[in-house]
């Protein structure tokens, strides 16, 4: 196996990381890279508390390489603690993989001019072939020691504009693989404020699973309005001082349980331990949000009631709901996919604040969907239509 060797602090690891094995594999025809984070750096060692971080650094390498078979991540640095020495690293990494020929240790221009006095460096050139990557210059420079060049183009990104950033609270998080932002952000990492997800009872990572999940399980026409449905959710909970996470998780969830089989349908809902309605006897389909909120309990872990309330009634509505289920509901039926009425789309982000605003709120859309059930001969169920009337009392 042809291999390569990419080493540095990844404090944290960002696209330019990416981009860079990525244009070593295909430049140097290689089968793997493997990226090694180091415990410390000798080129590094002003890097304070860079040692107290290995699990997080080593866990956003995982998330930003996760399925790709080209790219190893070894350990062998942190394993050993101290400072890193490249050959150290080198001679543990050729016993134990084996390679066919030299593997190609890939340096960035910035440190090349230095090579020479890095410690056993001649032992080096025996050992691997160096590849010098543009980090800083534009141009190939001469270096008195053997070494191929990549022609890849200069980024103007590190790991340190990256942290600076974040500490800053500038933008950052287009630098970053989604899933390396989201170990950031639920971690708190590097001075990042991260998103309040307390009341939501999980991570950013389990909401991009969630994310994940929707849109391998649906058709993408409803992917694409569950991820509606979310956005306006979080928009109407800042509007109305709920929790916007929870807005957008529930949203993203609402339909997860749609393309289940009827059975499966069936199965999940009377886990809930709630009667079936005559409607829903009759109109299994019906189920989706009640077998989509025990998935999102069973499988994900979220048990938050006000999620899960959201979820599970966002077809009928429920005489009693809360606020937060009041918001899916409108946003599923207002999201801008939807073909209906743009003065009811606009209630969603004009009018004032107050308390019975997202009540109003519901009660056009409610209405608009009772008169379009109606027109169309559809029979409606006793909770939309036990809802309905609530809904007529409080505004009358």
């Amino acid at each position: 196996m042809k291999l390569g060797i990419l080493g540095g602090s990844f404090n944290p690891v960002h696209l330019g990381h990416l981009f860079l094995a990525d244009k070593a594999l295909s430049t140097l025809k290689l089968d793997r890279i493997i990226m090694v984070p180091a415990y410390l750096s000798p080129f590094k060692l002003e890097a304070a508390g860079m040692e107290s971080s290995t699990n997080d650094r080593i866990n956003m390498l995982a998330a930003a390489v996760a399925g790709d078979g080209r790219i190893a991540i070894d350990d062998c640095e942190i394993r050993r603690e101290g400072v890193s020495y490249t050959i150290d690293t080198l001679e543990d990494i050729i016993s134990r993989y084996m390679p066919s020929g030299k593997p190609s240790l890939i340096i960035g221009d910035d440190l090349a001019s230095d090579f020479p006095k890095w410690r056993d460096s001649k032992k080096i050139l025996k050992l691997a072939d160096i590849v010098i990557c543009r980090r800083i210059n534009t141009a190939a420079a001469n270096y008195s020691f053997p070494h191929t060049f990549i022609d890849n183009e200069v980024m103007n990104i590190s790991s340190q504009i990256v942290r600076q950033r974040i500490g800053e609270g500038g933008d950052w998080r287009s630098l970053v693989p989604s899933r390396v932002r989201a170990i950031i952000e639920d971690r708190r990492l590097y001075g990042c404020a991260g998103l309040c997800l307390d009341s939501v009872d999980c991570s950013m990572e389990t909401i991009m699973r969630i994310e994940a999940a929707v849109r391998e399980t649906l058709t993408t026409p409803r992917f694409i309005h569950s991820r509606n449905t979310a956005l306006l959710s979080q928009d109407l909970c800042r509007r109305f001082g709920l929790d916007p996470m929870a807005g957008y998780l529930a949203g993203i969830a609402h339909d997860l349980g749609k393309q289940l089989d009827i059975k499966q349908m069936q199965k999940l809902a009377k886990s809930d331990g709630l009667p079936f309605s005559e409607l829903e006897r009759n109109k299994p389909n019906l189920l989706h949000g009640r077998a989509g909120a025990v998935l999102l309990r069973e499988r994900f872990c979220i048990h938050n009631k006000d999620i899960l309330e959201a979820v599970a009634f966002h077809t009928s509505g429920s005489e009693n709901m809360g606020p937060l289920a009041k918001v899916i509901y409108i946003a599923d039926k207002a999201e801008v996919s939807r073909n209906i009425d743009p003065a009811l789309r606009k209630m969603c982000y004009e009018g004032d604040n107050f308390s019975g605003m997202l009540d109003n709120i519901l009660f056009a859309v409610l209405k608009k969907t009772v008169s379009k059930l109606q027109s169309r001969e559809l029979d409606l169920s006793p909770e939309t239509l036990r809802l309905l009337e609530r809904m007529k009392e409080r505004n009358s």
